[in-house]
């Protein structure tokens, strides 16, 4: 099927949504959605989100219905490097995965909310309750993917080679 509507992203900080129904300089802009190069975009496939992930390791969710304002609806800086790859889950909307060139493969699920039951677990540091997993142990990670067939499982590239794996049941 056909798809009028498209987004790109640019190491000029920049996300663009575009419709070719639409007159020509049109397009939806977010100029300045990170502080550095923007390399990687997901469309979700239900919901009306665009994911980003940048060279300043930060990964924002940015609301469509909302995007003229230029403000995401969610920030997460849990990479501690550029991200290489996001992708929101095929089978759950609410759930996507980053992996970033500190050898890091993350997974998130913004359906999770905060909850403060009032002790901490000493030496822990403070995580997004969002973030449900980190997956770690491969070299230069490239490119994250769900896997077609089997929901929640993960496939990663990297220069070390590939891992297959599931971390939750989705």
């Amino acid at each position: 099927m056909f798809a009028p509507v498209f987004a790109s992203c640019s190491v000029d900080q920049s996300i663009r949504i575009w419709d070719i129904r639409a007159p020509p300089n049109s397009m939806l802009a977010a100029n300045e959605a990170h502080t550095s190069d923007i390399n990687v975009i997901s469309w979700n496939r239900s919901e009306p989100f665009l994911l980003s992930g940048g060279d300043d390791g930060v990964l924002k969710v940015w609301d469509l219905r909302q995007f003229k304002t230029g403000r995401p609806v969610a920030n997460f800086k849990q990479h501690s490097a550029p991200i290489t790859s996001v992708e929101w889950s095929p089978v759950d909307s609410s759930v996507f995965a980053a992996a970033g060139a500190d050898d890091v493969v993350s997974q998130w699920d913004l359906s999770v909310e905060s909850c403060d039951v009032g002790a901490r677990v000493e030496g822990v540091k403070d995580l997004p309750p969002q973030l449900l997993f980190l997956h770690q142990g491969q070299n230069e990670i490239k490119e994250i993917h769900w896997h077609p067939q089997l929901p929640g499982v993960l496939v990663s590239t990297a220069l070390s080679g590939f891992n297959i794996f599931r971390t939750i049941s989705v």
